[in-house]
């Protein structure tokens, strides 16, 4: 064998010389970490389908947040979790409603040091399960829905958010959505648009979370996409953007590394991506069991995202990995 066929041999001889060439680098300062924060909580209440993750009071919801901080998380997302719920999602809008609470609590404890995201979509509010309002015929009405979007934008932005991030699928809701924030003078509040949002059946750990269930066992395959295409994934990129997006993402990630790395090329923001609920709970799962060492495959997948062309990714995985990668 000549010199020449052993180059690449050399260049993985020992870990200061992998680390030192290495492509692709993951960094606590690349993950955003997702918090639940329920309505009237006591303290935090675990979630048993994702291992380590907590249903969070007010209270217990800063201290993690602070935790988080000081291990080098910049990006925090917030779900809120209401008591009640109505077939407008209402308590997601309203001015005293859990995200708004915890989105001026988030921002009393951390201040600038933490970028304060919230999640800005319906189904965690509806008592019909899905991300908007329902017509005559059961289905989400598009424009009734971007509507109360707007309010919600509104609610979020009076309480101090960064960045508002919607991720209902609706069409035209980041025009509308920017051109409600803007009229009302929030010019430096951001959008993160779920902008390639998938019909995902990853998603089950994440509605155990927000205590959602689809009335009737129906799906959100009418406004989400399709798991088949790719093409329609850099058309909503490409509207979201035209709309005024200050970030896309792409949702889920490890079984869509193919969207993002196609994504990517299109585009002089800031590409994120959601490893999303599912994709978490299998490897804690198979970690439990002894199948795999779970913080090996967590730092894998992680890493795969981010060379695949994702800039920041939003993981359940933040919460333990914080100050350690």
């Amino acid at each position: 064998m000549s010199p020449q066929q052993r180059r690449p041999r050399r260049l993985r001889a020992n870990a200061a010389i992998r680390d030192l060439v290495a492509e692709t680098h993951l960094a606590t300062s690349d993950l955003i970490a997702p918090l639940f924060v329920k309505q009237d909580a006591d303290g935090p209440i675990p979630i048993v389908s994702l291992p380590g993750i907590f249903q969070h009071s007010i209270d217990s919801f800063c201290k993690e947040a602070e935790r988080l901080s000081a291990l080098g998380i910049r990006g925090f997302m917030i779900f809120g979790v209401p008591n009640e719920k109505d077939p407008f999602g209402s308590q997601g809008y309203a001015p005293d409603g859990i995200t708004q609470q915890a989105i001026a609590a988030l921002k009393a404890s951390l201040g600038e040091s933490a970028v304060v995201m919230a999640d800005l979509c319906l189904d965690e509010f509806t008592d019909h399960g899905h991300c908007g309002v329902l017509n005559s015929r059961g289905r989400v009405d598009n424009d009734a829905t971007v509507e109360l979007y707007c309010e919600m934008a509104i609610a979020q932005a009076n309480a101090g958010v960064d960045f508002v991030a919607p991720s209902g699928m609706m069409d035209g809701q980041v025009g509308a959505i920017r051109d409600a924030l803007d009229g009302q003078g929030f010019i430096d509040v951001g959008i993160l648009a779920y902008s390639a949002k998938y019909a995902s059946a990853f998603y089950g750990p994440f509605r155990d979370a927000v205590g959602v269930q689809i009335v009737g066992g129906g799906d959100r395959k009418g406004y989400q996409q399709d798991f088949r295409n790719a093409r329609e994934a850099l058309l909503e990129v490409d509207l979201d953007v035209a709309e005024g997006a200050d970030m896309v993402m792409v949702k889920p990630a490890s079984s869509y590394l193919d969207i993002i790395a196609a994504v990517k090329p299109r585009l002089t923001i800031p590409l994120a991506a959601y490893q999303v609920s599912g994709e978490y709970a299998m490897v804690k799962a198979a970690d439990a069991a002894g199948y795999v060492d779970g913080r090996a495959i967590a730092i894998e997948q992680l890493t795969a995202i981010k060379r695949a062309g994702a800039d920041l990714i939003l993981s359940y995985f933040s919460h333990e990995l914080a100050g350690t990668i």
